[in-house]
């Protein structure tokens, strides 16, 4: 039987490596509430990002979720994103009891068409919430204009941008906030776990209290907060990833070019742009499905599911067509997300993805 090619596969380090390294939990019992092992990764990160300081989370959601809140936005202000994402981004803005509007997308590459921003901008605009779509990077600095233009803040979603470098600088440092996942299915993962990149000491203690219960001793609660801390185990499993990840994203890069030279060549299947002043973490390998190739894109992801090939529909439907949310926002011109979305797959990318399986993949989606 013919093994099943997954969507993508965790990275782990060297079972041994970790096993030693969670170790010292059996001796100091400290599983979580700040430990060591939280504030050296947030240490090691902050550094590896190039960012001045950043937060860890329980996950990339409370992340996003959280760096919102710690804005303290007036109920129902209107926040122009994105719909092209994964539903966390969405939510995490109506969870905030603010209103998504929804601005087109670029073809080329997904990100939020900064073209298009200044038009939904009204008197209840806070912020403008754009998300870095599978590495590739906003247009920051017209977003930044714009937004200093109308003093609004810019919260980016860099779930996908992890360890991307624009114009030299991390690629956390653009906006008022940003923030990352570190979701078992990313470049970089704690298993599970997120962080929110901090400019200031301001706005670390602030994210400190929110996801600590507002804790700031036994006795003392200073604020109302959640609890979304990262916990020991995670730290360890991304201390240990982090060593590892330079070599992940090298082999990420070989695998990437073999598939653009193979799955590339294929008349009617399109690459979305990938061209950028900076670097590429190799996140994901996105194709959009053409009008001319010979399947619809609905029906090539039957196919390649009927040959063992998993892949994703990602981004589908756009958040916006979600049955929480058909027809409850302002209604705005999506024609290039709509499209979009009825046309990408994203296809499965592991770094231990050989040519064997490339090449399998390449002769399904090149069958007459």
């Amino acid at each position: 039987m013919t093994e099943r090619i997954n969507v993508t596969r965790s990275s782990m380090p060297p079972y041994e490596e970790y096993i030693e390294a969670i170790k010292p939990l059996w001796e100091t019992h400290w599983l979580t509430n700040m430990g060591t092992y939280h504030k050296e990764l947030e240490q090691k990160l902050a550094e590896y990002l190039d960012v001045p300081r950043l937060s860890l989370m329980v996950n990339g959601h409370m992340a996003l979720e959280l760096a919102i809140q710690s804005f303290d936005f007036p109920e129902g202000s209107e926040v122009i994103t994105t719909p092209f994402t994964f539903v966390s981004t969405t939510h995490a803005i109506v969870r905030n009891r603010l209103e998504p509007v929804f601005c087109d997308v670029k073809e080329e590459d997904g990100t939020i068409d900064e073209s298009k921003i200044e038009e939904l901008i009204t008197p209840k605009t806070v912020a403008i919430l754009p998300v870095h779509v599978y590495g590739n990077v906003c247009n920051v600095e017209e977003i930044q204009r714009i937004a200093n233009k109308y003093n609004l803040k810019v919260i980016y979603d860099a779930a996908h941008a992890f360890g991307v470098k624009y114009c030299d600088k991390g690629i956390g440092n653009y906006g008022d906030v940003s923030i990352f996942s570190f979701h078992a299915t990313k470049v970089f993962n704690t298993i599970e776990g997120g962080a929110v990149v901090c400019k200031t000491t301001e706005m670390y203690e602030k994210l400190y209290n929110l996801k600590n219960f507002g804790i700031r001793g036994q006795e003392t609660v200073i604020s109302v907060g959640a609890n979304a801390k990262m916990n020991e185990f995670s730290a360890i499993m991304g201390l240990c990833n982090l060593k590892h990840v330079d070599e992940v994203i090298e082999k990420r890069m070989q695998i990437y070019g073999l598939y653009k030279e193979r799955i590339g060549s294929i008349s009617g299947i399109r690459l979305l742009k990938d061209e950028r002043k900076g670097s590429n973490n190799y996140a994901y390998f996105p194709i959009s499905v053409g009008d001319d190739y010979y399947y619809s894109r609905d029906d090539l992801y039957s196919v390649l599911k009927e040959n063992g090939i998993n892949v994703r529909k990602y981004f589908y439907p756009l958040t916006k067509d979600l049955s929480i949310y058909a027809d409850k926002y302002k209604k705005t011109d999506l024609k290039v997300a709509q499209v979009l979305s009825s046309k990408v797959l994203t296809l499965p990318f592991f770094e231990e993805m050989d040519k064997d399986i490339i090449d399998r993949i390449y002769n399904v989606m090149s069958e007459d």
